[in-house]
């Protein structure tokens, strides 16, 4: 005897002629660069992490910081508001932060947790430590280089002043044993970028509660001889800023006292920019500027502008021949 559950299943010609929902024809796009659509996602997607107040300060209404994030979480596989919370700008260049490389490691599934080997006598500068794992695949153990407080001495990480080295030594040995053992055996996690803590032994960085790091010209720019100038005597009077933006900017760069210049728990200031044009140094000057933004950056491009026009002037009159009337 049949059943319901038996009885073919019948439509209607005018169900038959019924077109589909169009997303149902439409082709799968993924986010990224390659082509339109999927650039066009990513922008959308981007707007929306953009317009969140629970992502990192520098992700937030910012467009560019947000692609840039996310196209770095497809690369490795990873969530994108884990990589916004986890990667660091140090003076404008990006950085993992230590744990995210070893999440990211013991993650991804071709290796067992990492784990750590110790070596010689605590408070000793033999005392060090090596991370190593198991590659899954061939069962062989890869361990990376060892990480000793000796080394830290010798790489001037040690004694820097703040230096986490002195008060927390396990931890900072564990991160930057882990850390080297990443970049040495799966480079792809970290995609060449160094850790927080790694860029902040090279520069005399301060962390922000946004999870910004600063950095002063001056941090950068090491033992630089300053250069001369006039006094103010003979600079004459300030010029007004609003009428004329190049020759204020001129008149403000050798006005900022040392104390301003040394400090570095806050981010870089006009100041800051105006002093590294003063130096030469325009590619530093134009990215302070363009983190300022406004009027501060339309100033510093006039002042460098002005200055290469200057600096051409006096070549031009420097390589003229000396019987050209």
């Amino acid at each position: 005897m049949s059943t319901v559950l038996d009885a073919p299943k019948t439509a209607s010609i005018a169900e038959l002629r019924r077109p589909s929902a169009p997303e149902q024809s439409m082709p799968v796009v993924r986010a990224g660069f390659g082509d339109l659509q999927g650039f066009e996602l990513m922008q959308r997607a981007c707007k929306a992490l953009a317009a969140s107040t629970l992502v990192p300060a520098q992700f937030q209404n910012n467009l560019p910081n947000c692609i840039i994030a996310l196209e770095m979480a497809q690369r490795i596989g990873a969530s994108p508001l884990m990589v916004m919370q986890n990667l660091y700008i140090v003076h404008g260049r990006p950085g993992w932060s230590a744990k995210f490389l070893i999440a990211s490691f013991n993650q991804c599934g071709r290796f067992s947790a990492l784990r750590f080997e110790w070596v010689g006598e605590r408070g000793k500068d033999e005392w060090g430590c090596r991370a190593w794992a198991v590659e899954k695949a061939t069962g062989e153990r890869i361990q990376g280089p060892l990480i000793t407080i000796a080394l830290a001495k010798e790489e001037g990480w040690y004694g820097k002043s703040g230096s986490k080295w002195k008060t927390i030594p396990e931890l900072m040995l564990t991160y930057r044993a882990a850390a080297w053992l990443v970049n040495t055996h799966a480079p792809e996690i970290s995609m060449g970028l160094n850790t927080a803590e790694e860029m902040g032994d090279v520069y005399d960085a301060t962390a922000a509660g946004d999870g910004m790091y600063t950095v002063t010209t001056d941090d950068l720019r090491g033992d630089a001889p300053a250069t001369g100038g006039q006094s103010s005597n003979e600079r004459g009077p300030t010029p007004d800023p609003m009428k004329d933006p190049q020759t204020a900017a001129e008149a403000r760069m050798g006005e900022s006292s040392p104390a301003q210049q040394q400090q570095s728990n806050v981010a870089p200031t006009l100041e800051d920019a105006v002093a590294a044009v003063k130096s030469g140094d325009y590619d530093m000057a134009r990215e302070i500027a363009r983190g300022l933004g406004g009027d501060a950056q339309a100033t510093i491009e006039a002042t460098i502008k002005s200055r290469e026009g200057n600096a051409q002037q006096a070549r031009q009159r420097r390589d003229r021949p000396a019987n050209v009337e």
